[in-house]
């Protein structure tokens, strides 16, 4: 027998063996035990977290059942993906309509030896759109003995008419500390000592994929199969040093540039990309500001004895808002130096620029003229660059003027007047106010209209009077029809903008007169013009007649 990879080795035999989806696990077994089987699911979720292994052991559940007599064989069959009653299909080979065709036509067999006849399809989203489009019928009313479970990373691209034939279940990615569990007991079944760090710097490389921990794990125990240490965890992978990523944040953190430029340097040349330095720089970053908010001795910190006191020692004299200007800097940098030629360039100008503590100033403490220039070591990172001129207090107390002792024989100066105090400013009277008249309002009103809507809305009228909360307007092409009620509303809202109040108006011009003229609908309240109207953001000004003598248009 050849060597098996951890990830298929130790893969989940039992619903309470699956790491971190506990919920779905709960879920399906309830409805194993309650007889509550749908005849589809749809499990979603990244790589690594478990979809078919859950897949298999769901089947596995139905189909081995205590009357079988080879249950033990089914069942180490179904887990392995071999049994002939559950057949599990590669969506990304079996992709077209003709091997939908096929399925379908094998859906009405019987199953050999289990209840069910099972269909694992994995990365169904592959399948085309004609391929869903012929299961979609087989998928809503499947045979009594038929059942569906279909895996994808892509939810999106699946189809909502395949999706609402099935039960969704969505899996969450798998949390560092349950990974680092993990690892932790099958290292003790394999007999081999690691680092806490180490494990805990796999499983962030996990990044909630148990499989790629488990692959991570494989190359390393193949490099040594006796410890798993931080440096072979460096070493293997091509990380950049943490203690180096550590002694250059903290040159940069005491101010001296020469030695992070140097160690930055170094790292590069045994190398380290700038994108994988960056990567690990942002990371110690990110290790300083959970130190900061939530403790050194946080749980979130991974960290041994040793590097939580190194962490207490770097987090002096610095703060939040300073490590969030850092993480900032960084980030940027690495997203230009993706495309750029000069990468190494950003690279040195970051170090520089986080070296820079003394060019480091808070905005509260500029405000208030504070002159207490930063610490050149450790100076309080607060988010904000500015030059070492801003630092000055922004109002200086004037100087006093020094006497320089008369000479012999010289006239004594004048004693100077003291300068008499200024004359105290009278109060202007306050304007008298003016009645409120028509052409007054209506001016104000022009002025405000600086939109093009205000301007369609004033344009062609002019004010009459004003009495009694009531301003009366006039058409200056009295020719054309009367104002829509929009635009009259409009008109209200400009004039009550203007003082401070509502008013009524009244346009005169040509009017709706006559007791046999019918009534006709608002322009603005057509399907079609309410849709132009959303559209461009307007409102209707006015309604021309398109012929003005014809008697049977006039309503139009």
């Amino acid at each position: 027998m050849g060597y098996t990879v951890l990830a298929r080795r130790y893969r989940s035999r039992d619903f309470e063996e699956v790491v971190g989806q506990e919920p779905i696990a709960r879920t399906l077994t309830n409805a194993v035990a309650s007889g509550r089987i749908a005849h589809a699911y749809l499990f979603c979720g990244t790589r690594g977290v478990g979809k078919t292994t859950m897949a298999r052991l769901l089947a596995r559940e139905l189909n081995v059942t205590d009357e079988l007599v080879e249950g033990e064989a089914i069942s180490d069959a179904i887990m392995r993906g071999e049994d002939l009653d559950v057949i599990e299909i590669d969506g990304a080979s079996n992709r077209g309509v003709q091997e939908a065709r096929d399925l379908i036509a094998s859906a009405g067999l019987k199953p050999s030896r289990c209840p069910y006849r099972i269909y694992i399809i994995d990365e169904v989203h592959m399948l085309t759109r004609d391929a869903f489009n012929a299961l979609l019928k087989t998928m809503e009313e499947p045979p009594e003995h038929v059942k569906f479970i279909l895996c994808t990373t892509e939810p999106n691209d699946v189809l909502q008419t395949i999706q609402s034939r099935c039960q969704r279940f969505d899996f969450r990615a798998i949390p560092d500390h349950l990974i680092t569990e993990h690892l932790q007991r099958i290292l003790a079944e394999e007999g081999v000592a690691a680092d806490e760090d180490a494990l805990a710097r796999v499983s962030r490389l996990g990044a909630g994929s148990m499989r790629d921990a488990l692959s991570i794990l494989d190359r390393l125990l193949a490099a040594d199969p006796d410890r798993i240490t931080k440096e072979l965890i460096e070493e293997m992978l091509g990380l950049p040093a943490q203690s180096r990523i550590e002694s250059m944040l903290d040159a940069a953190l005491a101010g001296d540039a020469g030695t992070a430029l140097a160690i930055g340097q170094d790292l590069l040349q045994q190398g380290i990309t700038i994108e994988q330095a960056l990567d690990s720089l942002t990371e110690s970053l990110r290790t300083m500001l959970i130190g900061i908010t939530c403790g050194v001795d946080s749980d979130m910190l991974p960290l041994n004895d040793e590097a939580r006191s190194a962490l207490r020692t770097r987090l002096e004299g610095v703060d939040a808002a300073g490590v969030l200007h850092m993480i900032a800097r960084c980030e940027a940098t690495a997203r230009h130096a993706r495309f750029t030629a000069s990468s190494r360039a950003l690279f040195d100008a970051l170090l520089v620029r986080l070296s820079t503590s003394e060019h480091l100033a808070s905005i509260p403490a500029l405000l208030r003229g504070d002159t207490a220039a930063p610490s050149k070591k450790k100076g309080r990172r607060t988010g904000v660059e500015s030059s070492p001129q801003s630092t000055r207090s922004a109002v200086e107390a004037p100087q006093p003027t020094r006497t320089a002792p008369p000479r012999a024989g010289s006239k004594p100066s004048p004693p100077q007047r003291s300068p008499k105090p200024p004359a105290p400013k009278q109060e202007k009277a306050a304007p008298e106010v003016q009645p409120v008249t028509a052409e007054g309002i209506w001016t104000q009103v022009l002025r405000d209209a600086t939109s093009s809507s205000a301007l369609a809305t004033v344009d062609g009228l002019r004010a009459v009077a004003y009495r009694d909360g009531v301003l009366k307007l006039d058409r200056e092409d009295s020719g054309r029809g009367a104002i829509s009620p929009t635009r009259r509303d409009a008109l209200g809202r400009l004039v009550e903008r203007v003082l401070g109040r509502s008013v009524q108006i009244e346009v005169g011009g040509k009017q709706e007169t006559g007791g046999d003229r019918k009534t006709v609908e608002p322009m603005e309240n057509q399907p079609d013009v309410r849709a132009v109207l959303r559209e461009f953001d307007a409102v209707v000004v006015e309604v021309e007649d398109p012929n003005p003598t014809s008697s049977s248009k006039e309503n139009q």
